[in-house]
């Protein structure tokens, strides 16, 4: 059975002048576990919100989505919140850090909805990732690079079982975006966690064995929900 498995997912949001737009329409997708997958798709072609609905963050309207075993579909919120925290590690292209948490309490703060802080292991993490004397540091101290690790060590602090990256390299330079993306995946493979990435950068898609066109798997591009 595969780690992930999604079966005619939808999501429609509402329109400010009335009448519903449509933006995901998935038929079927699957990832095996400690599989690494990158998906193909510009700005747009919703790409984020297929990953906010795996990472349980927005529920579908129709489908199902199976990972672990368990349908987010049929969770409620609550349910989904433990299930991301327990299974999921996410990567935004943003970081989303806290500015007023040092490096190491960032990570921590990733672990306290999980399985509990564990702060050697969030020390070690950093320390895996290059930032064993930033432990302190506060976000607005560490170069883009740095807080980009950051995000990569606690995506990784509860030891998920999937990874979802989001453009990950997206607010980095070239050398930098190889060097992070280098990172996530020798980490996820070390770890065991299948990797699920989506990009338009075809310097981060090349350096994938498998890649899918999500323009492609997404039938809801150009069709109106009434």
């Amino acid at each position: 059975m595969p780690l992930l498995e999604i079966t005619h997912l939808t999501k429609t949001y509402a329109r400010p002048g009335g009448g519903a737009h449509r933006v995901l329409d998935v038929r079927e997708f699957a990832l095996a576990a400690g599989a690494q997958l990158a998906l193909r798709g510009e700005s747009g072609t919703g790409k984020t919100t297929f990953l906010n609905l795996i990472a349980g963050i927005l529920a579908p309207d129709t489908g199902g989505l199976v990972l672990d075993g368990r349908d987010l579909a049929r969770l409620g919120e609550a349910g989904r919140d433990r299930l991301r925290a327990e299974t999921i590690g996410y990567i935004f292209q943003t970081f989303n850090l806290l500015q007023g948490h040092t490096a190491l309490e960032n990570v921590e703060l990733g672990m306290a909805f999980g399985r509990g802080v564990d702060r050697a292991h969030a020390a070690a993490l950093l320390r895996r990732v290059g930032l064993g004397d930033k432990l302190g540091h506060f976000p607005r101290q560490l170069s883009t690079g740095q807080q980009q690790r950051v995000a990569v060590a606690r995506a990784l602090a509860n030891r998920p079982r999937l990874v979802l990256a989001d453009e990950p390299t997206g607010n980095l330079d070239r050398r930098h975006g190889r060097e992070s993306l280098e990172l996530i995946r020798e980490v996820c493979r070390e770890t065991g966690a299948a990797l699920l990435l989506v990009s338009h950068d075809e310097r981060v898609l090349a350096a994938f064995e498998h890649m899918q066109d999500f323009s492609a798997m997404n039938r809801a591009l150009g069709m109106t929900a009434s």
